[in-house]
């Protein structure tokens, strides 16, 4: 059964534990409470907890939705995850990541066959497919499964017989003495590269390797959300493996290209809204771009440069709750005209005697008000007056 202790407190960590030291903890305690190392009955259990904590806690998209959500933003156990050495699968392979091999007394541990190669694919995504998702078609090139041959490497009609040097173990076995005791190390065969065959007469197709290259094709379904760096594993669909392994992973990272307008943090979209003065003082419909689509946005009379107009809902999917968004942030800034026509300043003038910032009879705006421009007089009068 899955822990329910926080990760931190297993690993014995504060919160603001650095990558280096999570990973520090988890090799100490990892060799303390291994159960073929230690003799303490919950040994096992304790295991477990410490490898389900540090699978959480090594990945940085994890851990922050751990930070965030707790044990619900990583879907509870994290029993599919990896180790500082890439992706394990079960204690043998953590034991011999630390030791090299199996611990004496619990026997040798068979290596898996060799696994495929797994293939990274940079997938590059507009704006709008990361905003609302898509289904993408990703075309490469790989080792697959030979067809004649189904993988064996063997030559249609026989088949590959037993490694002599492993014994068709496909390991090759020392034995050693360490502070923990005797311990038995447990290599891949170099002549049959773990598989524990030899392949006598080779498939003509793929020269007994059971591969060949080939163009593949596949769909990945993109979900809405998706921002700029994150992954798409897709097990099983890297690389084959030689002679019948377990293929590789296929690791689709995205690149979001950027929007011209919109601006991304997150689940939160921002957008600047440039507002006439006329707008900002009577109010207006202006018309805003969002992901959805260009909208009238209401401007109530009076609005200030810096107001910030939340759309709520209007912002990017959440990856991991279905239906929720984020918000669109509008912010306005009010344009202020560096040119005016003759009509266009009496006007502005007409406005500032009115509102009492501006005299008309040369004595000045009253007291308080801010200093301007005296007289009625037209910008082309004055120029005349200036060129006289």
């Amino acid at each position: 059964m899955a822990t329910t202790r926080d990760y931190y407190e297993i690993l014995d960590l504060p919160r603001s534990a650095s990558d280096e030291e999570i990973k520090r903890s988890f090799r100490k305690m990892a060799q303390q409470w291994h159960p073929d190392v230690s003799t303490d009955p919950d040994a096992d259990a304790r295991f477990k907890e410490i490898n389900e904590a540090y699978q959480v806690l090594s990945d940085p998209q994890r851990r922050q939705s751990y930070d965030t959500f707790g044990r619900a933003g990583v879907g509870g156990t994290g029993a599919e995850g990896y180790g500082p050495f890439g992706g394990f699968q079960g204690f043998g392979d953590i034991f011999d990541a630390f030791f090299g091999g199996a611990a004496a007394g619990g026997g040798a541990r068979r290596p898996r066959r060799p696994a495929g190669a797994d293939l990274r694919y940079d997938l590059t995504l507009t704006f709008d497919e990361a905003i609302h998702g898509a289904d993408k078609d990703l075309s490469f090139t790989a080792l697959d499964r030979c067809d004649t041959c189904d993988g064996s490497g063997a030559e249609a009609g026989s088949t590959p017989s037993a490694c002599p040097q492993c014994g068709g173990s496909g390991e090759v076995r020392e034995v050693r003495s360490t502070l923990l005791g005797q311990m038995v190390n447990v290599t891949a065969c170099s002549r049959c590269r773990g598989s524990g065959q030899i392949v006598e007469k080779p498939c003509a197709a793929c020269r007994g390797d059971g591969r060949l290259e080939r163009k593949r094709t596949l769909r990945v379904t993109v979900p809405a959300g998706i921002d700029d760096g994150h992954q798409i594993r897709l097990t099983g669909e890297g690389e084959a493996a030689p002679r019948g392994g377990i293929p590789g992973n296929l690791y689709v990272v995205t690149h979001v290209e950027e929007h011209p307008l919109l601006k991304r943090d997150g689940t939160e979209l921002y957008l600047e809204l440039r507002l006439s003065m006329t707008q900002a003082a009577l109010g207006a419909q202006v018309p805003i771009v969002t992901p959805d689509g260009q909208e009238l946005l209401d401007i109530k009379p009076g609005t200030q440069p810096g107001t910030e107009i939340r759309r709520r809902g209007k912002g990017v999917p959440h990856l991991r709750r279905p239906g929720a968004r984020g918000d669109l942030h509008v912010l306005v800034d009010v344009e202020v005209p560096t040119r005016l026509s003759d009509r266009q300043r009496e006007l502005l003038e007409q406005l500032a005697v009115e509102s009492g910032e501006l005299s008309l009879d040369g004595d000045g705006p009253p007291e308080g008000a801010p200093r301007t421009r005296k007289g009625k007089r037209s910008l082309g009068e004055r120029l005349k007056d200036a060129i006289n």
